[in-house]
């Protein structure tokens, strides 16, 4: 069984820098896609950024919005994502979520850029003010 905890939300000034953390525990496959994701309240949910363990994935793949200010990556030894955010804006204020799939599940599929992800962390607030 996968649990899943997330860390590392919290308030800061526009300008300012959060990270995230998401340890996977129990998490036994070899191979994975994960991805950061976030939510508004009355908004669709929105892929921020997302990774995979195959070649052709390893390369992160960041929203348009945050590239150049967002950076993620996984320490594979401890099945931990990470995303380091810098220079917050007050439009980056949301719940953030982190997910993993397994080599072959549907995430896989779509190279990892997707939202159908089997496993979610329990969402993290990130408040920018401006």
């Amino acid at each position: 069984q996968v649990e899943v905890v997330e860390s590392g939300g919290g308030s800061v000034q526009a300008g300012g820098s959060l990270r995230l953390s998401c340890r996977f525990s129990g998490y036994r496959y070899n191979g994975y896609c994960m991805a950061w994701f976030r939510q508004v309240p009355g908004k669709e949910r929105e892929r921020v950024a997302s990774i995979g363990s195959a070649f052709s994935t390893s390369t992160p793949d960041y929203t348009d919005s945050v590239k150049g200010r967002f950076t993620v990556s996984v320490d594979d030894n401890s099945n931990t994502l990470w995303m380091q955010m810098n220079n917050l804006k007050p439009e980056d204020t949301a719940v953030y979520f982190c997910a993993a799939d397994p080599p072959y599940g549907p995430a896989w599929r779509w190279g990892c850029r997707t939202d159908d992800y089997n496993y979610w962390g329990q969402g993290t607030q990130v408040t920018v003010s401006s």
